[in-house]
């Protein structure tokens, strides 16, 4: 997996106002919480965790703490929902040789049998792994698959050293026959709704 070492400093501002001073800073304000310890709020580089944050479940070595370096996976990450850029993260403290549950983005790799379509319910899934040996992904082949397949979380095949955190029984793929559509009985449905409500207000002026 990926490990960047990045710089901290001590943040003592809190509250909407110093946030804001720290972003036009180019920094980014975070707390650094976990094994019972108390929060530590900080603030980090925006531009290299912009580029950190680009792997997912990236392990971050945060160096300039008073206690020394610390190792810390991102547990939640908030954007402005306009502009993207980072407002705020929470980082979460995990040691070397330590299990933790992180979600992985599921890739479906491979091709579609003739006449189907993947309906992918399932974008990440949950699994458990040393801290500080998280894979990237896991890899889902649907070659071969036939219409009317289902894969569910069980049948993943999992990168080494990791096991299942998810229900085994969550829904990943399934493959469709591309040539049925349940548009026309949805729009069947509306047109009956329509007559029906038409009928009722024949009925309400005859009353």
């Amino acid at each position: 997996m990926s490990e960047v070492r990045i710089a901290a400093e001590p943040r003592t501002e809190f509250g909407k106002g110093a946030a804001r001073r720290t972003r036009r800073a180019g920094k980014v304000p975070a707390v650094l919480y976990g094994h019972g310890t108390d929060p530590q709020h900080i603030s980090l580089p925006g531009h290299e965790l912009m580029l950190a944050l680009k792997t997912p479940n990236v392990l971050l070595t945060i160096e300039g703490l008073g206690g020394g370096s610390e190792l810390a996976l991102p547990k939640d990450v908030q954007r402005d929902p306009i502009k993207g850029f980072l407002e705020h993260v929470d980082l979460l403290l995990v040691k070397r040789g330590e299990k933790v549950v992180v979600d992985l983005p599921v890739n479906v790799v491979g091709d579609v049998v003739a006449g189907g379509r993947l309906v992918q319910t399932e974008v990440q899934i949950s699994i458990e792994a040393e801290a500080t040996h998280i894979p990237q992904s896991v890899d889902l082949d649907i070659t071969g698959l036939e219409i009317d397949s289902q894969v569910l979380a069980k049948d993943l095949k999992l990168p080494s050293a990791t096991t299942l955190a998810a229900d085994e029984e969550t829904l990943i793929v399934q493959i469709v026959d591309a040539t049925v559509s349940t548009e026309p009985a949805a729009e069947a449905e509306g047109e009956e709704g329509e007559g029906e409500a038409a009928e009722g207000e024949g009925e309400s002026a005859a009353e």
